[in-house]
């Protein structure tokens, strides 16, 4: 403490013996001890602004991957289904094709088969005919239109003496037969025919009761 004796001269002697500085040198270096930790301060508080700014983009970058990837598997999601559903579109149209190749001849089996019906109808009284050799002749022909139906697999339906079958057989009557059993077909009246295995006239039968 300055003692009254001392003087403000004496006071500021004795601190610039003790600092080695002016006051006015001393004031200067306080000053820029103050700037020095101002200076600090504001670059610490720069430096978390951009840390969090850094954060924010990287959270950004993260939800825009994310964003990327759900997009990604959606779209594999959407191209499997559309292959799939590609190659069920070709399955469906090779299996039509398949179908129209198979009974694109149906239209023309039925008229031979009308044919073959007169045929058989004509080798009923074949017997009665006095030709025998003309009646030779139509039996040839029917054997060998016989066979051209075979070849492409239009064949006839077995019915008499099999058990009646409403997907092959159309009865036209039911009676009681002591030489068939019940549901047994006696007789065919008009013959059923397929092809490729699909039925395109069914067998007009007589069916025992």
């Amino acid at each position: 403490m300055m003692s009254r004796n001392e003087s403000p001269e004496m006071e500021r002697e004795d601190i610039k013996e003790e600092s080695g500085l002016s006051p006015e040198e001393s004031a200067q270096t306080c000053e820029a001890e103050e700037e020095k930790s101002e200076a600090s301060e504001a670059g610490k508080a720069a430096e978390k602004e951009e840390q969090k700014e850094s954060g924010g983009k990287d959270h950004a970058v993260a939800a825009e991957s994310g964003d990327d990837k759900e997009e990604k598997e959606e779209g594999d999601a959407r191209y499997l289904r559309l292959a799939a559903d590609f190659q069920n579109y070709k399955k469906r149209v090779e299996r039509e094709k398949s179908e129209i190749y198979a009974y694109a001849n149906e239209k023309i089996a039925l008229d031979i088969i009308e044919v073959m019906d007169n045929f058989e109808r004509a080798l009923e009284h074949s017997e009665e005919c006095a030709d025998k050799q003309f009646a030779e002749g139509v039996a040839m022909i029917y054997k060998q239109l016989k066979n051209v139906l075979d070849k492409n697999n239009i064949l006839e339906i077995k019915a008499e003496g099999e058990d009646f079958d409403p997907n092959f057989h159309n009865a036209v009557t039911a009676e009681e037969n002591p030489d068939f059993e019940s549901g047994k077909v006696i007789q065919a009246l008009q013959k059923g025919y397929t092809l490729n295995d699909k039925v395109i006239r069914p067998s007009m039968v007589r069916v025992a009761q």
